[in-house]
């Protein structure tokens, strides 16, 4: 009974002393991974948002303050809000089509039961290409006179399309490359997803009566796949809106703007016309846009998220 009620006060003594100990290692240990959070992500993000109320153009030696004159200046500009409604509308194409579409292919990769290896390796493959050097392809493949998407439809009985150079054509010719490149990264975030759902609630489903394809799916399958389809879902979107690297390769914002996107028009403002003030309050407003985006999805998919 001392030798207990002696340690006590020792052991208090200590706690205080090992938790600051614990404190300095554990700031020590973060210290380098925060250094590189602030300088490679915040720093640049904070000189962003403070050159967007400047009017300083790149390369110049002065800038001046000129406060919210550049938004206002974005509020009333076509270009900026041609290129905020061809970018939405990219989402909108591809975001649910490589979605679906990468749901479908996981599916029957799953379900298949040879040939998985392969499968995989052939979706992801477009993962791992270089994008821009996939455009140059695309490019031969969408020639309007000897391209194989048009020698194709044109063995249906079809017209001939130009196909990056029609202004209704070019922004869903960019929409299909973007599909064509995300779908393969989906698949296989949702092939993880089925590989991690008990196979005993296939079985309870099926004493449940649940032995249909279609009812497994919608029972068990989709409620339990919600964890990775909202993650999907949000990647999706947010490389969706990133989309530059096609629009600066096979069409340069044309023809006649139907198919410049933000992140192309940042690039022209800034590395083009030299505006970098105005460029910057571009990239802010692409920033909270996709911010609000983000957000709001996340918070509409954890509404339909089983996560047990």
């Amino acid at each position: 009974m001392t030798a207990t009620t002696l340690s006590l006060p020792v052991e208090r003594t200590r706690r205080p002393s090992q938790s600051r100990a614990e404190a300095v290692a554990a700031y020590v240990l973060s210290a380098p991974a925060i250094i590189c959070l602030f300088g490679i992500l915040l720093l640049p993000t904070l000189a962003t948002f403070v050159l967007s109320f400047t009017d300083w153009q790149f390369g110049a030696p002065t800038l001046r303050w000129i406060g919210l004159d550049n938004y206002v200046h974005l509020a009333g500009d076509r270009v900026f809000w041609k290129s905020l409604t061809n970018t939405v509308v990219y989402v909108a194409v591809v975001v649910p089509c490589s979605v679906l579409l990468g749901l479908g292919a996981a599916l029957l990769i799953e379900a298949g039961t040879s040939g998985r290896a392969f499968y995989r390796a052939a979706f992801f493959l477009p993962v791992t290409a270089t994008l821009i050097a996939m455009a140059t392809v695309w490019e031969i493949m969408l020639h309007p006179s000897i391209g194989l998407i048009n020698v194709l439809i044109e063995a249906l009985g079809f017209s001939k399309q130009n196909w990056l150079k029609d202004p209704e054509l070019a922004l869903f010719a960019l929409a299909g490359i973007g599909i064509w490149q995300a779908l393969g990264l989906n698949m296989v975030l949702l092939l993880a997803g089925l590989k991690s759902i008990p196979r005993d609630l296939y079985e309870a489903a099926a004493i449940d009566g649940a032995d249909g394809p279609w009812t497994r799916f919608v029972t068990v399958t989709l409620p339990m796949l919600g964890p990775a389809l909202s993650f999907v879902l949000i990647i999706s979107a947010i490389r969706s809106f990133q989309v530059f690297d096609t629009v600066a390769v096979l069409t340069e914002g044309g023809p006649n703007k139907a198919t410049e996107v933000l992140l192309y028009t940042m690039y022209q403002e800034g590395f083009g016309f030299f505006r970098a003030g105005y460029g910057a309050a571009i990239t802010v407003v692409f920033l909270v846009f996709v911010l609000l985006l983000t957000l709001i999805k996340a918070r509409l998919a954890e509404k339909r998220v089983h996560y047990s």
